[in-house]
Protein backbone atom coordinates (compact mmCIF):
# COMPACT_ATOMS: atom_id res chain seq x y z
CA UNK A 1 0.00 0.00 0.00
CA UNK A 2 1.56 3.57 -0.88
CA UNK A 3 -0.23 5.27 1.29
CA UNK A 4 -0.24 4.89 5.07
CA UNK A 5 -3.31 2.60 6.19
CA UNK A 6 -4.85 5.35 8.50
CA UNK A 7 -4.94 7.86 5.40
CA UNK A 8 -5.85 4.84 2.85
CA UNK A 9 -9.14 3.83 5.80
CA UNK A 10 -10.51 7.55 6.44
CA UNK A 11 -10.10 8.62 2.68
CA UNK A 12 -12.27 5.56 2.44
CA UNK A 13 -15.21 6.41 5.22
CA UNK A 14 -14.91 9.80 4.20
CA UNK A 15 -16.25 8.79 0.47
CA UNK A 16 -18.38 6.70 1.41
CA UNK A 17 -19.67 8.79 4.15
CA UNK A 18 -19.61 6.29 6.69
CA UNK A 19 -18.74 6.73 10.66
CA UNK A 20 -16.51 4.58 12.32
CA UNK A 21 -18.50 2.61 14.06
CA UNK A 22 -21.11 1.56 10.51
CA UNK A 23 -17.79 1.68 8.08
CA UNK A 24 -16.44 -1.33 10.78
CA UNK A 25 -19.84 -3.36 9.94
CA UNK A 26 -19.92 -3.05 6.38
CA UNK A 27 -16.61 -4.61 6.44
CA UNK A 28 -16.95 -7.19 9.00
CA UNK A 29 -14.59 -6.25 11.43
CA UNK A 30 -14.87 -5.53 15.17
CA UNK A 31 -14.87 -1.58 15.73
CA UNK A 32 -11.85 -1.76 18.53
CA UNK A 33 -10.24 -3.54 15.91
CA UNK A 34 -10.59 -0.55 13.30
CA UNK A 35 -9.55 1.77 15.68
CA UNK A 36 -6.19 0.13 15.89
CA UNK A 37 -5.58 0.92 12.37
CA UNK A 38 -6.16 3.88 12.41
CA UNK A 39 -3.91 5.41 15.26
CA UNK A 40 -0.77 6.80 14.20
CA UNK A 41 2.00 4.02 13.88
CA UNK A 42 3.99 4.92 16.81
CA UNK A 43 1.41 4.09 19.56
CA UNK A 44 1.71 1.14 21.64
CA UNK A 45 -2.04 0.12 20.86
CA UNK A 46 -1.24 0.49 16.91
CA UNK A 47 -1.83 -2.41 15.06
CA UNK A 48 -1.48 -3.02 11.05
CA UNK A 49 -4.30 -3.89 8.94
CA UNK A 50 -4.68 -7.43 7.56
CA UNK A 51 -3.78 -7.44 4.10
CA UNK A 52 -7.39 -9.07 3.23
CA UNK A 53 -9.18 -6.36 4.85
CA UNK A 54 -6.87 -3.76 2.47
CA UNK A 55 -7.51 -5.56 -0.50
CA UNK A 56 -11.56 -5.59 0.11
CA UNK A 57 -11.26 -2.43 0.72
CA UNK A 58 -9.41 -1.50 -2.54
CA UNK A 59 -11.70 -3.32 -4.66
CA UNK A 60 -14.63 -1.29 -3.18
CA UNK A 61 -12.87 1.80 -3.85
CA UNK A 62 -12.07 0.86 -7.47
CA UNK A 63 -15.42 0.01 -8.21
CA UNK A 64 -18.23 2.53 -8.94
CA UNK A 65 -21.05 -0.13 -8.23
CA UNK A 66 -19.50 -1.57 -5.17
CA UNK A 67 -19.08 2.01 -3.87
CA UNK A 68 -22.33 3.54 -4.05
CA UNK A 69 -23.86 -0.47 -2.92
CA UNK A 70 -21.90 0.03 0.73
CA UNK A 71 -22.08 3.80 1.17
CA UNK A 72 -24.25 5.29 3.31
CA UNK A 73 -27.58 4.51 2.83
CA UNK A 74 -30.73 6.62 2.56
CA UNK A 75 -32.82 3.98 4.43
CA UNK A 76 -33.58 5.92 7.93
CA UNK A 77 -36.22 5.57 10.76
CA UNK A 78 -36.20 3.51 13.53
CA UNK A 79 -34.67 -0.52 12.88
CA UNK A 80 -38.49 -1.79 14.03
CA UNK A 81 -40.09 0.17 11.52
CA UNK A 82 -37.57 -0.82 8.46
CA UNK A 83 -37.87 -4.46 9.75
CA UNK A 84 -41.85 -4.16 10.26
CA UNK A 85 -43.78 -7.30 8.94
CA UNK A 86 -46.95 -5.49 7.28
CA UNK A 87 -46.50 -2.35 9.71
CA UNK A 88 -46.34 -4.89 12.39
CA UNK A 89 -43.21 -4.47 14.89
CA UNK A 90 -42.78 -8.41 14.77
CA UNK A 91 -39.75 -11.39 13.82
CA UNK A 92 -41.05 -14.13 11.64
CA UNK A 93 -38.28 -14.73 8.99
CA UNK A 94 -35.12 -13.68 8.06
CA UNK A 95 -36.71 -12.60 4.74
CA UNK A 96 -37.28 -9.21 6.45
CA UNK A 97 -33.62 -8.59 7.08
CA UNK A 98 -30.97 -6.43 4.62
CA UNK A 99 -27.44 -6.81 5.11
CA UNK A 100 -27.43 -3.00 6.43
CA UNK A 101 -30.41 -4.08 8.69
CA UNK A 102 -28.76 -7.13 10.07
CA UNK A 103 -25.48 -5.42 10.81
CA UNK A 104 -27.45 -2.32 13.23
CA UNK A 105 -29.14 -4.88 14.95
CA UNK A 106 -25.32 -6.54 15.86
CA UNK A 107 -24.18 -3.13 16.49
CA UNK A 108 -27.08 -3.45 19.15
CA UNK A 109 -26.30 -6.48 19.87
CA UNK A 110 -22.08 -5.70 20.71
CA UNK A 111 -24.14 -2.84 23.56
CA UNK A 112 -26.14 -5.48 25.37
CA UNK A 113 -22.56 -7.48 25.95
CA UNK A 114 -21.84 -6.26 29.20
CA UNK A 115 -25.18 -7.39 30.57
CA UNK A 116 -25.19 -10.48 28.76
CA UNK A 117 -21.98 -11.03 30.32
CA UNK A 118 -22.84 -10.42 34.01
CA UNK A 119 -21.14 -7.01 34.23
CA UNK A 120 -24.25 -4.99 34.06
CA UNK A 121 -27.52 -3.76 34.72
CA UNK A 122 -30.65 -2.65 32.90
CA UNK A 123 -34.03 -2.10 33.38
CA UNK A 124 -35.69 -0.44 30.41
CA UNK A 125 -38.11 -3.32 30.19
CA UNK A 126 -39.37 -3.32 33.49
CA UNK A 127 -42.85 -3.87 33.60
CA UNK A 128 -43.34 -5.66 30.80
CA UNK A 129 -44.22 -9.47 30.29
CA UNK A 130 -43.17 -11.99 27.50
CA UNK A 131 -45.16 -15.18 26.74
CA UNK A 132 -43.13 -17.38 25.79
CA UNK A 133 -45.67 -19.86 23.67
CA UNK A 134 -43.42 -23.40 23.15
CA UNK A 135 -46.18 -26.18 21.59
CA UNK A 136 -43.20 -28.18 21.12
CA UNK A 137 -40.07 -29.24 23.23
CA UNK A 138 -37.66 -27.00 23.47
CA UNK A 139 -34.51 -25.79 26.00
CA UNK A 140 -31.96 -23.51 24.57
CA UNK A 141 -35.02 -21.09 22.36
CA UNK A 142 -36.74 -21.16 25.17
CA UNK A 143 -34.72 -19.86 28.17
CA UNK A 144 -32.54 -18.24 25.93
CA UNK A 145 -35.47 -15.74 25.06
CA UNK A 146 -36.32 -15.57 28.50
CA UNK A 147 -33.15 -14.65 30.36
CA UNK A 148 -32.84 -12.19 27.31
CA UNK A 149 -36.11 -10.57 28.51
CA UNK A 150 -35.49 -10.81 32.23
CA UNK A 151 -31.84 -9.21 31.39
CA UNK A 152 -33.47 -5.84 30.40
CA UNK A 153 -35.89 -5.99 33.29
CA UNK A 154 -38.73 -7.57 32.58
CA UNK A 155 -40.66 -10.91 33.18
CA UNK A 156 -41.58 -14.11 31.85
CA UNK A 157 -44.84 -16.28 31.25
CA UNK A 158 -43.62 -19.64 29.78
CA UNK A 159 -46.21 -22.52 28.33
CA UNK A 160 -44.49 -25.78 27.14
CA UNK A 161 -46.52 -28.38 25.13
CA UNK A 162 -49.93 -28.68 23.96
CA UNK A 163 -50.88 -30.87 27.00
CA UNK A 164 -50.89 -27.32 29.79
CA UNK A 165 -52.29 -25.34 26.67
CA UNK A 166 -55.87 -24.97 25.97
CA UNK A 167 -55.13 -25.42 22.30
CA UNK A 168 -55.64 -29.09 23.35
CA UNK A 169 -58.78 -28.36 23.85
CA UNK A 170 -59.56 -27.00 20.66
CA UNK A 171 -59.02 -23.44 20.67
CA UNK A 172 -57.56 -21.52 17.94
CA UNK A 173 -54.30 -20.05 16.88
CA UNK A 174 -56.07 -16.92 16.30
CA UNK A 175 -58.22 -17.30 19.74
CA UNK A 176 -54.96 -17.87 21.77
CA UNK A 177 -53.01 -15.55 19.98
CA UNK A 178 -55.66 -12.83 20.71
CA UNK A 179 -55.95 -13.57 24.10
CA UNK A 180 -52.38 -13.98 25.57
CA UNK A 181 -52.17 -10.44 23.91
CA UNK A 182 -54.16 -9.18 26.78
CA UNK A 183 -51.82 -10.55 28.85
CA UNK A 184 -48.46 -9.90 27.89
CA UNK A 185 -46.30 -7.45 25.98
CA UNK A 186 -44.67 -9.69 23.53
CA UNK A 187 -44.31 -13.20 22.48
CA UNK A 188 -42.44 -15.63 21.38
CA UNK A 189 -43.88 -19.11 19.60
CA UNK A 190 -42.64 -22.12 18.89
CA UNK A 191 -45.17 -24.34 16.89
CA UNK A 192 -44.82 -27.48 14.92
CA UNK A 193 -46.44 -26.45 12.05
CA UNK A 194 -45.10 -24.31 8.89
CA UNK A 195 -46.58 -21.14 9.03
CA UNK A 196 -48.11 -21.18 11.68
CA UNK A 197 -46.35 -19.03 13.69
CA UNK A 198 -47.29 -16.32 10.97
CA UNK A 199 -51.04 -17.09 12.10
CA UNK A 200 -50.18 -16.06 15.28
CA UNK A 201 -48.99 -13.09 14.62
CA UNK A 202 -51.93 -11.89 12.46
CA UNK A 203 -54.28 -12.18 15.44
CA UNK A 204 -51.97 -9.72 17.34
CA UNK A 205 -50.54 -5.97 17.55
CA UNK A 206 -47.82 -6.96 19.88
CA UNK A 207 -44.26 -8.33 19.28
CA UNK A 208 -43.90 -11.95 17.97
CA UNK A 209 -41.09 -13.78 17.62
CA UNK A 210 -40.67 -16.86 15.48
CA UNK A 211 -38.64 -19.22 17.81
CA UNK A 212 -38.94 -22.05 15.21
CA UNK A 213 -42.11 -23.36 12.94
CA UNK A 214 -41.84 -27.14 12.23
CA UNK A 215 -39.45 -27.44 8.92
CA UNK A 216 -39.77 -23.55 8.01
CA UNK A 217 -37.39 -21.28 9.51
CA UNK A 218 -35.89 -20.09 13.09
CA UNK A 219 -34.90 -16.58 12.29
CA UNK A 220 -33.30 -15.69 15.62
CA UNK A 221 -30.87 -18.61 15.65
CA UNK A 222 -29.71 -17.84 12.06
CA UNK A 223 -29.22 -14.51 13.60
CA UNK A 224 -27.59 -15.67 16.33
CA UNK A 225 -25.54 -17.83 14.39
CA UNK A 226 -24.26 -15.27 12.08
CA UNK A 227 -23.20 -13.14 14.87
CA UNK A 228 -20.93 -15.58 15.69
CA UNK A 229 -19.61 -15.91 12.45
CA UNK A 230 -18.41 -12.89 11.94
CA UNK A 231 -17.29 -12.58 15.92
CA UNK A 232 -15.17 -15.87 15.00
CA UNK A 233 -13.86 -13.88 12.29
CA UNK A 234 -12.93 -10.90 13.64
CA UNK A 235 -11.15 -12.83 16.23
CA UNK A 236 -9.67 -15.10 13.48
CA UNK A 237 -8.56 -11.84 11.15
CA UNK A 238 -11.12 -13.02 8.45
CA UNK A 239 -13.95 -11.09 6.10
CA UNK A 240 -17.10 -13.12 5.76
CA UNK A 241 -17.20 -11.98 1.95
CA UNK A 242 -15.62 -14.58 0.08
CA UNK A 243 -15.86 -17.57 3.01
CA UNK A 244 -16.22 -21.30 2.11
CA UNK A 245 -19.13 -22.34 4.23
CA UNK A 246 -20.42 -26.07 4.51
CA UNK A 247 -23.47 -27.32 5.89
CA UNK A 248 -23.88 -30.48 7.20
CA UNK A 249 -26.28 -33.49 8.20
CA UNK A 250 -30.14 -32.81 7.87
CA UNK A 251 -30.77 -29.91 5.27
CA UNK A 252 -33.78 -31.08 4.45
CA UNK A 253 -35.70 -30.50 7.82
CA UNK A 254 -33.31 -28.14 9.80
CA UNK A 255 -34.78 -24.94 9.73
CA UNK A 256 -31.75 -23.38 11.50
CA UNK A 257 -30.00 -23.83 8.03
CA UNK A 258 -32.73 -23.03 6.08
CA UNK A 259 -32.34 -19.40 7.76
CA UNK A 260 -28.59 -18.87 8.13
CA UNK A 261 -27.52 -19.47 4.61
CA UNK A 262 -30.85 -16.88 3.30
CA UNK A 263 -28.88 -14.78 5.77
CA UNK A 264 -25.27 -15.43 4.78
CA UNK A 265 -26.62 -14.59 1.09
CA UNK A 266 -26.80 -11.30 1.92
CA UNK A 267 -22.95 -10.97 2.01
CA UNK A 268 -20.80 -11.76 -0.88
CA UNK A 269 -18.91 -14.20 -3.50
CA UNK A 270 -19.42 -16.99 -0.94
CA UNK A 271 -19.14 -21.00 -1.26
CA UNK A 272 -21.66 -22.90 -0.06
CA UNK A 273 -20.85 -26.75 0.28
CA UNK A 274 -23.93 -28.76 1.06
CA UNK A 275 -23.11 -32.31 2.46
CA UNK A 276 -26.44 -34.20 3.35
CA UNK A 277 -27.96 -38.11 3.02
CA UNK A 278 -29.98 -38.50 0.33
CA UNK A 279 -33.18 -37.12 0.36
CA UNK A 280 -32.33 -34.80 3.33
CA UNK A 281 -30.34 -32.24 0.79
CA UNK A 282 -31.66 -28.91 1.13
CA UNK A 283 -34.80 -27.60 -0.68
CA UNK A 284 -34.80 -26.20 -4.05
CA UNK A 285 -36.70 -23.09 -3.26
CA UNK A 286 -34.14 -22.09 -0.49
CA UNK A 287 -30.90 -22.91 -3.31
CA UNK A 288 -33.13 -20.64 -6.06
CA UNK A 289 -33.61 -18.01 -3.39
CA UNK A 290 -29.70 -17.77 -2.48
CA UNK A 291 -28.86 -18.86 -5.66
CA UNK A 292 -30.67 -15.23 -6.72
CA UNK A 293 -28.61 -13.54 -4.44
CA UNK A 294 -26.10 -14.03 -6.68
CA UNK A 295 -21.79 -14.14 -6.87
CA UNK A 296 -22.43 -17.14 -4.50
CA UNK A 297 -21.06 -21.18 -5.52
CA UNK A 298 -23.41 -24.17 -4.36
CA UNK A 299 -21.91 -27.46 -4.17
CA UNK A 300 -23.04 -30.67 -3.12
CA UNK A 301 -21.41 -33.55 -1.69
CA UNK A 302 -22.48 -36.84 -0.57
CA UNK A 303 -19.79 -37.26 1.61
CA UNK A 304 -18.50 -35.38 4.67
CA UNK A 305 -14.65 -35.96 3.30
CA UNK A 306 -15.27 -35.02 -0.29
CA UNK A 307 -17.33 -32.04 1.00
CA UNK A 308 -14.46 -30.88 3.09
CA UNK A 309 -11.43 -31.65 0.72
CA UNK A 310 -10.45 -28.31 -0.34
CA UNK A 311 -10.57 -26.80 2.91
CA UNK A 312 -13.62 -24.40 4.64
CA UNK A 313 -13.98 -21.52 7.10
CA UNK A 314 -16.85 -22.78 9.04
CA UNK A 315 -18.64 -26.41 8.89
CA UNK A 316 -22.00 -25.71 10.59
CA UNK A 317 -23.67 -29.29 11.59
CA UNK A 318 -27.47 -30.29 12.04
CA UNK A 319 -28.88 -33.08 13.81
CA UNK A 320 -31.14 -35.44 11.96
CA UNK A 321 -34.64 -34.07 13.15
CA UNK A 322 -36.28 -37.78 13.89
CA UNK A 323 -39.50 -35.58 14.63
CA UNK A 324 -39.94 -34.59 11.53
CA UNK A 325 -39.68 -37.82 9.06
CA UNK A 326 -40.14 -41.83 8.66
CA UNK A 327 -37.26 -43.86 10.08
CA UNK A 328 -36.89 -45.70 6.98
CA UNK A 329 -35.18 -42.10 6.05
CA UNK A 330 -32.23 -42.64 8.65
CA UNK A 331 -30.47 -45.15 6.53
CA UNK A 332 -28.54 -43.13 4.52
CA UNK A 333 -27.25 -41.44 7.92
CA UNK A 334 -24.40 -43.38 8.81
CA UNK A 335 -21.10 -42.53 10.35
CA UNK A 336 -19.62 -41.19 7.48
CA UNK A 337 -21.14 -37.79 8.48
CA UNK A 338 -20.01 -37.51 11.93
CA UNK A 339 -18.06 -34.15 12.30
CA UNK A 340 -15.37 -35.63 14.50
CA UNK A 341 -11.30 -34.22 15.57
CA UNK A 342 -9.96 -37.11 12.89
CA UNK A 343 -11.99 -35.75 9.55
CA UNK A 344 -11.40 -32.25 11.31
CA UNK A 345 -7.33 -32.86 11.16
CA UNK A 346 -7.20 -34.63 8.16
CA UNK A 347 -9.15 -32.01 6.37
CA UNK A 348 -9.37 -28.20 7.82
CA UNK A 349 -7.34 -25.81 8.81
CA UNK A 350 -6.40 -24.96 12.62
CA UNK A 351 -8.50 -21.63 12.28
CA UNK A 352 -12.18 -23.58 11.06
CA UNK A 353 -14.80 -22.66 13.09
CA UNK A 354 -17.35 -25.49 13.95
CA UNK A 355 -20.88 -25.33 14.87
CA UNK A 356 -23.79 -26.79 15.63
CA UNK A 357 -27.65 -25.01 16.70
CA UNK A 358 -27.66 -27.74 19.65
CA UNK A 359 -29.04 -30.40 21.12
CA UNK A 360 -26.24 -32.79 19.72
CA UNK A 361 -26.82 -36.59 19.96
CA UNK A 362 -23.74 -37.17 22.84
CA UNK A 363 -25.02 -40.77 22.90
CA UNK A 364 -22.63 -43.62 21.77
CA UNK A 365 -23.32 -44.73 18.30
CA UNK A 366 -24.63 -41.02 17.19
CA UNK A 367 -24.06 -39.77 13.91
CA UNK A 368 -23.76 -36.11 15.23
CA UNK A 369 -20.66 -33.49 16.21
CA UNK A 370 -18.78 -35.60 18.37
CA UNK A 371 -17.66 -34.95 21.83
CA UNK A 372 -13.88 -35.80 20.97
CA UNK A 373 -13.67 -31.96 19.47
CA UNK A 374 -15.15 -30.93 22.92
CA UNK A 375 -11.80 -29.46 24.18
CA UNK A 376 -10.63 -28.26 20.65
CA UNK A 377 -10.68 -24.49 20.16
CA UNK A 378 -12.37 -24.26 16.89
CA UNK A 379 -15.30 -25.66 18.43
CA UNK A 380 -17.40 -22.72 19.04
CA UNK A 381 -20.62 -24.73 19.94
CA UNK A 382 -20.78 -22.79 23.49
CA UNK A 383 -19.66 -19.07 22.50
CA UNK A 384 -22.46 -19.61 20.02
CA UNK A 385 -25.05 -20.41 22.39
CA UNK A 386 -23.71 -17.96 24.83
CA UNK A 387 -24.48 -15.53 21.98
CA UNK A 388 -27.91 -15.95 21.86
CA UNK A 389 -28.24 -13.71 24.70
CA UNK A 390 -27.00 -10.48 23.44
CA UNK A 391 -28.67 -11.03 19.96
CA UNK A 392 -32.10 -12.16 21.29
CA UNK A 393 -31.56 -9.07 23.92
CA UNK A 394 -30.98 -6.66 20.73
CA UNK A 395 -34.20 -8.13 19.46
CA UNK A 396 -36.65 -7.21 21.93
CA UNK A 397 -35.34 -3.83 22.42
CA UNK A 398 -35.77 -3.27 18.93
CA UNK A 399 -39.26 -4.51 18.50
CA UNK A 400 -40.43 -2.30 21.81
CA UNK A 401 -38.41 0.36 20.65
CA UNK A 402 -36.11 0.69 23.60
CA UNK A 403 -32.58 0.24 22.00
CA UNK A 404 -31.90 4.01 22.55
CA UNK A 405 -31.72 3.44 26.32
CA UNK A 406 -29.62 0.69 26.92
CA UNK A 407 -26.74 2.68 27.03
CA UNK A 408 -27.75 4.83 29.32
CA UNK A 409 -29.73 2.95 31.81
CA UNK A 410 -26.46 0.56 32.68
CA UNK A 411 -25.28 0.03 36.43
CA UNK A 412 -23.24 -2.41 37.94
CA UNK A 413 -24.03 -6.10 38.61
CA UNK A 414 -24.28 -6.33 42.60
CA UNK A 415 -23.15 -10.20 42.36
CA UNK A 416 -19.80 -11.73 41.69
CA UNK A 417 -19.93 -13.78 38.48
CA UNK A 418 -17.50 -16.27 36.91
CA UNK A 419 -14.86 -14.52 34.64
CA UNK A 420 -15.55 -17.62 33.08
CA UNK A 421 -18.97 -19.26 31.98
CA UNK A 422 -17.20 -22.90 31.48
CA UNK A 423 -14.56 -24.50 33.09
CA UNK A 424 -13.17 -25.93 30.00
CA UNK A 425 -13.89 -22.42 27.68
CA UNK A 426 -10.92 -20.99 26.32
CA UNK A 427 -8.73 -17.97 27.15
CA UNK A 428 -10.53 -15.74 24.08
CA UNK A 429 -13.77 -16.71 25.84
CA UNK A 430 -13.26 -14.99 28.99
CA UNK A 431 -15.59 -12.65 30.47
CA UNK A 432 -12.86 -9.69 31.49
Amino acid sequence: MSVAQQVFLRDAMRRLNLTRDVFSARIGVKRRALDTWLLPEGSQEFRSMPDVVGRFVTEIMDNDLLLRKYAQSTQSGPLRDRIAVDGKHQLLSVDQFSRESVEELFRIADLMQPIARRRKVSRVLEGAVLGNLFFEASTRTRVSFGAAFCRLGGSVCDTTGFTFSSMAKGESIYDTSRVMSGYVDAMVVRHPDRGSVAEFARATNIPVVNGGDGPGEHPSQALLDLYTILTEFSRLGKLLDGAHIAMVGDLKYGRTVHSLIKLLALYRGLKFTLVAPRGLEMPNDILEQVGRNGGHVIEQAGSLEEGLSGGVDVIYATRVQKERFAAEELEGYTLDFQVNKAIIDKCCGPDVVIMHPLPRDSRPGANDLSVDLNHDSRLAIFRQTDNGIPVRMAIFAVLLGVEGLVQHSLRDVTWNPPSHVGPDDSVFHGLD
